[in-house]
Parts: structure tokens; sequence; C-alpha cells
């Protein structure tokens, strides 16, 4: 079987954080399906992702969503989430349910609605001046449907004097995480679509902004790696949001579509310095349509865990000598040695050895924990997009 001795510090330091909102009732634009023992509060959502944490060991921290995540007391979510063996993270803005935002909030032609998005995210500063987050991540929905609908480059001034108002109002141990899409809900152009755009925001803006990569939010066949590459090397990649797309919708369980993708990522994040440092967060943001909510995300995390295990696994001295020697099919080999490794069987050892159980996926299954939520949670609203 597999030695994961020389690995195990880098496995014992991994952390993923987890969206709160992926507890929730949340899926297509066609339809939201609900499910028995859904979250009804922030307080619930923090005490089914500390289920994920108790399983793997893997998810110490929850992100959270304003306005989804609102509360009387931060204090005590905080407290509760501290209770739960968790801490609270990420602080996530919403520009894109609102009516006044249907043609832009922070890029719109109105002073008054850019405004307005503005002081949205000044509302979310003080969340996180609260909750003890670290980073504000903003992505936008705003772009145009049409050519012609409005002035492509107009958009782009609004929007970098919109951040700058907003990045002057982070804490001097605070970060703006700008993420990016390629498409919708804006179907002509997006005013932030590529890591290039995100990258020219957050370098003018200062050395706290840094560019989120969404593994979903990129056209079919990008080299996904080398923007990894290109931002640890230029020192700007602050996060990740993992997750797997098919076709146009993203959102779905990271390494679903294209597991030799998620190595190939993780593979060049541990090249570049990223894995395990504090500057590059990894989060999932995905949502869970039709699956259960708690064994999805921990099906994610332990998707995540793998392929970092493989990716560890392979053998960079000789990889170098194979890249040097000009050794095409070699360097290939070795890579794909790593990938091809059952590392499964060794990672159950592994948590065993730290006192979790080896098989996660069963061992919540068997806990209980699901059919007590799904009795003890009747009546009141489920938690969902917009609650």
């Amino acid at each position: 079987m597999t030695d994961l001795t020389d690995i195990s510090s880098a496995l014992a330091a991994q952390a993923i954080e987890l969206p709160s909102w992926a507890f929730g009732n949340s899926g297509t634009r066609f339809k939201v399906f609900g499910s028995p023992g859904t979250p009804r509060d922030p307080f619930e959502k923090i005490s089914d992702a500390a289920q994920v944490n108790t399983y793997t060991g893997l998810a110490p921290s929850v992100a959270l969503h304003i306005p989804w995540d609102l509360v009387d007391s931060f204090a005590d979510l905080r407290k509760h989430a501290e209770d739960n063996g968790v801490t609270l993270g990420t602080i996530n803005s919403n520009t894109f349910q609102d009516d006044d935002y249907k043609l832009g909030s922070v890029t719109h032609s109105d002073p008054k609605i850019r405004q307005k998005a503005i002081d949205h995210h000044f509302a979310c500063i003080d969340v996180m001046n609260e909750t003890g987050s670290r980073d504000l991540k903003i992505w936008l929905a705003d772009g145009t449907n049409y050519p012609g609908q409005d002035d492509i480059r107009a958009r782009q001034d609004r929007l970098a004097d919109s951040l700058a108002k907003i990045y002057a109002r982070i804490g001097a141990d605070q970060r703006l995480v700008l993420e990016y899409k390629f498409f919708e809900p804006a179907f002509y152009h997006t005013d932030v679509p590529d890591w290039g755009t995100s990258y020219a925001h957050t370098v003018a803006l200062g050395d706290r902004a840094f560019v989120c990569l969404d593994t979903g939010h990129h056209a079919p066949g990008t080299n996904i790696e080398f923007i990894v590459a290109q931002l640890l090397r230029l020192g700007k990649l602050g996060s990740f949001d993992f997750n797997s797309r098919f076709y146009a919708d993203d959102d779905l369980i990271v390494g679903a579509a294209d597991p030799f993708q998620l190595f190939r990522i993780i593979f060049e994040v541990i090249r570049g310095g990223g894995l395990n440092n504090p500057e590059v967060a990894f989060m999932l943001d995905q949502c869970h349509n039709i699956e259960k909510k708690i064994p999805g995300q921990i099906r994610s995390v332990l998707n995540v865990q793998e392929m970092t295990a493989r990716a560890l696994l392979v053998d960079r001295n000789a990889l170098a000598a194979a890249q040097e020697a000009g050794d095409v099919l070699g360097a290939n080999g070795i890579l794909m040695d790593a990938f091809y490794t059952d590392v499964r069987p060794a990672l159950a050892e592994w948590r065993e050895s730290r006192g979790l159980d080896g098989d996660p996926m069963t061992a919540y299954a068997l806990s209980g924990y699901q059919e007590k939520i799904e009795a003890d949670r009747v009546g009141g609203t489920q938690a969902g997009w917009g609650a």
C-alpha cells in the first residue's frame, strides 16, 4: 500500500473552508428543490458545517454570505461556531439579487445605485469586524446582454472607482479578494470575466487585494493550472473556490467533472508554494440541489484531500531532471504515475491514526445526525437563496 509518511505533515495542515450556503436549499435558475432537515437559520448552517469537520478534520472554518447569513448578534454566531469546533471565515457580499442591480451594481451608471452597492460592502466589512474574518470576497454579476447596451470602458472606470472606495475601508489585517466569471448571468460581456481583469484591478488597489480563482468559472478547455501558476508567480492568488461544471452551470462537487484537472491544479499549487500557505485560502463554493448537503460537502473535501495526496507523491526531483533532459514522455509518465496512485486505503489508515474514522462518508451516514435533523427541523422557513 502507498506510504504517506513523507507527506503526512502537509496533509495534516490542510484546511478547506466551507460555504454556509451549501447547507441551504440552492440550485439552478430553473428550480431549487427543498429537502428534509435543511437549516432554517445561520446557526443551524454552522452546526451542519461542523459535522463535516468532525468526520474529516479538514474543514475548520465556514464562510458567510451577506445578507443570507444576517443575524441579530454575530458575537453569538461566532460563539456558536467555536462551541461547535469551527470558526467563521470569509465574508461574501451579494449585489446580484436586488432589483436595483438589474443593470449593474458597482458598475451601474446611476451613482445612487453604485453607492448603495458600495454601502453594502461597507456593511460586510462591519460584519468582518464582528466575526474576526480576514477576507471580503466580491463576486459581481455585473455585465451586459447586448452589444451597445452600455459603455464597456466606462463600466471598468466605475468598477475601479467603486472597488477603491471599498478597499479604503478594509482594515490593516483584512483583504479584498476579487472573483471572476467569464459569463452568466450577463451574456454579452461580464465586467470581471477573467483572471487578467481581476488581476489588473487588484494590482491597482494595493497589496491587500487578491484574485479569487473559482475552478468552475472558465470557458471549456481553459488551462486553469496555468492561471494558478501565473497568479502564484505574481503573488496575487488569494483564494480558491473549488467546484466542478460540465457545461455552463458550475457549483457541482469538486472533482466530479475532471479529477485529473483537479490534480493538475493542486500540483501547480504545491510547486508554486501555495499549499498550506495562509495567503492562499482553499474554499468550496458549491450547492447541492438533488443530493444531501452534508454528505455532499464531506465528499467534496475528501476529493480535494485525495488529489492533494496524489499531487504530493509526484517525484519533483525526477520530474525536474526529466524536464531538463527534454524527456517528454518520461516527465509526463512521472506525473501520471502519481495521478494513478490509489491513495484511498492509505488515507483511511492515516485518518484512523489521527483518531478519525477511516471512512468519513459511512461514519456520517451511521451517526444518526441526518435522521435527527430531518425529524427536528420541521416548521419554519428553510434557508436558501435569499434567506
